[in-house]
């Protein structure tokens, strides 16, 4: 919602400002710029990406309009969840659970918190870090140095998509200026015409340096500082599912374990104790 609403008043200002200083609007409208433009960054992406590095960019895009899930209704749930499975294995043992990491969407363990099993990522991760703790053969040293790598790889590929949106954001200013060149080829073809004619070509040749700053300064690179912050925030779930998963494997009480994992929580999300107790108390009680 915030990207949408800096978005309008980036425009808004810009064209505003434009027309407070009597200037005429439709002479901002100029398509063809907006083809060369739009049309080599897209090309720029294309050339520079592969297809599923071009899909994850536009899948940041439209995460940036719903906005970062990561909020403190979104902890709680998770440190419910995690209290609930932390439970279930200390009162039945750590092999009864084998079932719900193997087929977690059929699991009415996991079943019950819908958003969290939405997130594919973060719940392989957790059934696969229980799934090996279950098969037992590895340390918890190893097991901790397992989940630190998995969660630095699955940061490295999800900044990928926010590397190429930078790199178009770097592009759109020296396209702005592709676009300007060919507007005083046309002009200098120009010449000798009315002088009406050969000012449209002028002002379109500079619109298009115009469009190519403001895209890039405006749009494209917020874009990709605001991506970079939702997948840092996805990295810091990443985090506190490792602390909660740790503490319970290395023999801390259900509780405690969660009680480890909210304090990795950032601050401006983090339940309180009592929020986060009152939530797990709800859901079935910690031995």
């Amino acid at each position: 919602m915030f990207a949408i609403i800096g978005i309008v008043v980036v425009f808004g200002a810009v064209i505003g400002g434009f027309m407070l200083s009597h200037g005429q609007l439709p002479v901002l409208w100029q398509p063809n710029e907006f083809i060369v433009i739009f049309g080599a960054a897209l090309g720029t992406l294309l050339i520079a990406n592969p297809l599923n590095i071009v899909i994850g960019v536009f899948k940041g895009m439209i995460g940036i309009l719903k906005g970062s899930p990561y909020n403190k209704k979104f902890y709680l749930d998770a440190l419910k969840m995690l209290n609930e499975i932390f439970a279930y294995a200390r009162k039945n043992g750590m092999a009864k659970l084998e079932q719900d990491v193997d087929d977690p969407h059929k699991s009415a363990l996991f079943s019950k918190y819908p958003a969290l099993a939405k997130n594919h990522h973060a719940l392989d991760f957790v059934c696969d870090s229980l799934r090996t703790a279950i098969s037992g053969g590895i340390g918890h040293f190893e097991l901790d140095q397992t989940m630190e790598g998995e969660i630095e790889l699955h940061h490295h590929e999800s900044s990928q998509p926010i590397t190429a949106l930078n790199s178009v954001a770097d592009a759109l200013p020296g396209l702005g200026i592709v676009a300007a060149v060919l507007g005083i080829v046309i002009t200098m073809g120009a010449l000798g015409g009315p002088p009406e004619e050969i000012g449209h070509h002028v002002a379109a040749a500079l619109v298009g340096t115009f469009i190519g700053i403001l895209m890039s300064y405006g749009v494209a690179g917020p874009l990709a500082s605001n991506m970079t912050k939702i997948v840092d925030a996805e990295s810091e779930f990443f985090k506190f599912l490792r602390a909660g998963v740790m503490a319970f494997i290395k023999g801390a009480a259900p509780i405690l374990a969660v009680e480890t994992a909210r304090r990795t929580i950032p601050g401006h999300v983090r339940p309180s104790f009592k929020e986060m107790e009152a939530a797990c108390k709800g859901g079935g009680a910690a031995a």
